[in-house]
């Protein structure tokens, strides 16, 4: 499946500096890089789907060759209807390469010609979750780096 497309799947609830950071790098790596929102039924995210796409495609308006989607099901599916050969995961701890390893694996099984990169964030977000920074809106504390001015608007109000 040689293609220059490549998937940054997640929940993106909300995206956040280090998300863009990757989708920025990413864009430079692939013609074409589909930022693809999870609508997941079993999660109860802050933000919809629909909030979440506008948010991001908000922020990533700077780049023409980066779509913002939402998908739902197997990202496999989803990967072969949009002609995409290569899933592009970030990784920021042990933690995390342990989970996106098991999901890179099951996914070169279900479709072998599915590659999955890994990239490691920018040494200043290398902290950074969505969680994290749901739990700070939250609580009151401090966004400005963090996620991007919209993002932090939307935040706020989303809490208070």
């Amino acid at each position: 499946m040689k293609t220059s497309v490549a998937i940054y799947p997640g929940s993106f609830d909300p995206v956040t500096n280090g998300h863009l950071d990757l989708i920025g790098r990413g864009e430079l790596m692939f013609d074409h890089l589909i930022v693809a929102v999870l609508k997941n039924v079993e999660k109860e995210p802050l933000f919809s789907a629909t909030e979440r796409v506008e948010m991001l495609k908000e922020v990533t308006k700077k780049w023409d060759s980066v779509e913002v989607d939402v998908f739902e099901g197997l990202l496999v599916d989803y990967a072969r209807r949009r002609g995409a050969g290569v899933i592009l995961r970030g990784i920021r701890a042990i933690s995390d390469y342990e989970y996106e390893l098991q999901m890179a694996l099951m996914n070169r099984k279900l479709e072998p010609r599915l590659e999955t990169v890994f990239m490691l964030p920018g040494e200043s977000y290398s902290y950074l979750s969505a969680k994290l920074v749901r739990e700070i809106a939250q609580l009151g504390g401090p966004l400005a780096g963090l996620v991007p001015p919209t993002v932090e608007q939307r935040l706020r109000s989303k809490v208070s």
